[in-house]
């Protein structure tokens, strides 16, 4: 399902993905192998581009896959990407291959979510984090922004919030401009309005008297009595041909701490 309308035309839609990127016409034109006036006459439609054309430009402003086969709708050509259902059987080796690399980072925490955030696969790290999270949270789909940011999913205990909350929020924000996902938009207004715990604290955990040197904003979360610090990394897929793989991203929580290292490993000891 397209979430960019089609009924406009392919112009308007191109020179929307341009303005928001803050492309030139002349920018775009130079990263396309095109000219200015090409790219005028496409956006005013005065051209129809050629599917190649569509692709390119829509290459060039970095728009997702999905988002593609609506600018392909637009200007009158097919859809070029599948959208598969992550059982489908001819994706087995993707999730054979994404359940061992979760394995495999086991006991350091690791999930895998789609295009709206919903968890579709998880290690034992990540479960160990979601002790005390409100049952109604962990029920089937999960979503893993509601589960960080709500009072009663792992907010109260992420020690740094603040911080934590306005870069995940920052992150949706740059999808969505991206994107321009319903879903998406739908999920980031219900996320930033939910309340902070009171006494959330604004830059992490300033009472520390030597906090450790971070290499990166940690999220730092209390868990058993202990104060954990995990760095995020986000992988995805590179040029995939299927919506559904396109929007996979699997992120990695890399303890950021000796503590954090030490406590984890003693778990699976």
């Amino acid at each position: 399902m397209t979430t960019v309308p089609t009924h406009t035309g392919v112009g308007p839609l191109l020179r929307g993905c341009r303005e928001e990127r803050r492309l030139s016409q002349l920018a775009l034109a130079l990263r396309a192998d095109s000219s200015a006036r090409h790219i005028s006459f496409i956006e005013t439609g005065r051209s129809r581009p050629s599917e190649e054309m569509v692709l390119r430009l829509a290459e060039h402003l970095d728009v997702p896959v999905r988002e593609r086969n609506a600018l392909l709708l637009a200007a009158g050509y097919a859809p070029r990407y599948t959208e598969s259902a992550l059982d489908d059987p001819q994706l087995e080796t993707l999730r054979e291959g994404i359940g061992q690399l979760l394995r495999g980072y086991d006991p350091y925490p690791a999930l895998v979510v789609d295009g709206s955030y919903t968890v579709v696969a998880a290690n034992e790290g990540i479960g160990a984090l979601l002790s005390g999270v409100a049952g109604h949270l962990l029920t089937p789909p999960l979503n893993a922004m509601r589960i960080t940011l709500h009072p009663e999913g792992l907010a109260p205990r992420i020690r740094n919030l603040r911080e934590w909350r306005g870069h995940l929020l920052a992150q949706m924000e740059r999808q969505i401009a991206l994107s321009r996902s319903r879903p998406m938009r739908e999920l980031y207004e219900e996320v930033s309005a939910y309340p902070l715990p009171e006494g959330a604290s604004d830059a992490g955990d300033r009472e520390d008297p030597e906090p450790f040197p971070f290499f990166a904003l940690p999220m730092r979360i209390e868990h058993d009595g202990r104060l954990l610090s995990f760095v995020s990394s986000i992988s995805t897929f590179n040029t995939p041909t299927d919506v559904t793989v396109a929007e996979l991203a699997i992120e990695t929580l890399l303890p950021a701490d000796p503590a954090t290292v030490a406590y984890l490993r003693s778990l699976s000891g």
